[in-house]
């Protein structure tokens, strides 16, 4: 099943996609009502007599805007970890390597990624699987982790390099406006296996950059999930983007970074591409 957030007379509406169309969500759930509702329920409440459209020809929104957090997973793939110059004996390494980017930062499929150039310039890409929480977790045991997910969606962990790397911390320079696009769609959780070895690519300007399986993670979704429970307490709504595979730009020789006019694609097999263009200046 894919839930996807689209204009519908100018409003953004939440909708079941059902082969190529897509039929609203009635009556209309908030952003946190529905990442707490089954299948079933959501199934239940897709209104055959309001089409949005065809799903090729519907102005797409990003799936969800208003998280209490969205958390990220540093260095997640051996290879990213490698690129990166980092040893994967290094003190630190042990336990996952987390930060976070903001809710205001998120926009969705076709919006420009933007950036003020008197803070930085040296703009990046990250495509990541996200994974989008369905109930409160605290306290909850690896396997029981599977009860706790609403669906998955596509992330890009857009970031400014010199930022990030001259700060010394992330937040800044990953948690800019427009540096966290997500969608097409959220794929909700039975269908989508994240054990199974899908696909991660990413391309820009039609070269691909990153490509993966989501099984080489360092750590696994259901460990990192526990693990984070155990320590923050995870709200329906939240986002946990779970790491990057190798090729992104910084690390590339000579580095590439985003410019004005580029087009990024991410896409994660079974799920679907999140594409962005690059405005590049913020105006």
């Amino acid at each position: 099943m894919r839930i996807v957030r689209a204009l519908h007379e100018g409003v953004p509406t939440y909708a079941l996609v059902e082969g190529d169309l897509a039929y609203a969500l009635c009556p209309s759930p908030t952003e946190t009502e529905l990442v707490q509702l089954t299948p079933t329920e959501i199934a239940g409440r897709a209104d055959r007599t309001v089409s949005l459209g065809s799903y090729s020809e519907l102005e797409l929104c990003a799936p969800l805007v208003s998280p209490s957090k969205i958390l990220c997973v540093g260095v997640n793939y051996l290879a990213h970890l490698e690129e990166s110059g980092i040893d994967d004996g290094d003190v630190g390494l042990e336990a996952p390597v987390i930060f976070s980017k903001l809710p205001s930062a998120i926009v969705g499929p076709g919006d420009p990624i933007v950036w003020n150039p008197e803070f930085t310039k040296d703009v990046d890409w990250e495509g990541e699987l996200a994974v989008v929480i369905g109930r409160e977790m605290r306290d909850v045991p690896e396997t029981d982790v599977a009860d706790y997910i609403f669906g998955y969606t596509v992330a890009n962990d857009i970031s400014a390099r010199d930022v990030q790397f001259s700060d010394g911390q992330w937040i800044r320079g990953k948690g800019m406006d427009t540096f966290c696009p997500l969608g097409p769609v959220v794929v909700l959780a039975h269908a989508f296996d994240h054990e199974e070895p899908h696909q991660i690519a990413t391309r820009v300007n039609g070269q691909l950059m990153q490509s993966a399986t989501i099984d080489r993670l360092r750590f696994g979704i259901d460990f990192l999930l526990s693990w984070l429970s155990r320590q923050i307490t995870l709200l329906p709504g939240d986002i946990l983007l779970t790491g990057t595979p190798e090729g992104v730009g910084a690390f590339r020789t000579p580095p590439v970074f985003l410019r004005e006019g580029d087009r990024v694609e991410v896409e994660v097999e079974g799920i679907g591409a999140l594409i962005s263009p690059v405005g590049g200046s913020r105006k």
